[in-house]
């Protein structure tokens, strides 16, 4: 059985943690840590505490009225990318605990299309 590393709950939501395929569970923001236990298999679960927090990337869309997924980038292990039901509340739960900086907007699919086009015209005007 894992052990919890919060001592209290401030939200709890059901999520999908996207690994190799979408894995089912149950999101917890707490005091210590952010938390995803899987529903069937134990063995599935993530925990990253607040200290470990370099950033958080919310993909936003319409103004900010729809998030359907964030992603938290840790100093050791890496990316984790969630979706929950209520990703606005949650996002919300977690500004409460990490610095403000530490929050990001992904970029949109049109200012990613934007700036490979911009190294795209410096590549080229770099070769001639």
């Amino acid at each position: 059985m894992v052990k919890s590393l919060n001592t209290e709950m401030a939200h709890t939501t059901k999520g999908t943690w996207f690994r190799e395929g979408p894995i089912y569970g149950n999101i917890m923001v707490g005091d210590k840590a952010f938390e995803f236990y899987n529903d069937t298999k134990l063995q599935d679960y993530v925990q990253i505490p607040w200290d470990e927090i370099t950033y958080v990337i919310a993909d936003v869309y319409f103004g900010g009225k729809f998030i359907p997924r964030f992603e938290i980038r840790t100093k050791q292990n890496g990316r984790f990318r969630f979706a929950s039901r209520k990703s606005r509340t949650t996002l919300k739960e977690i500004q409460k605990r990490i610095p403000r900086e530490s929050l990001r907007k992904a970029p949109s699919f049109l200012a990613v299309l934007k700036q490979g086009f911009k190294n795209l015209f410096r590549l080229i005007v770099k070769k001639n």
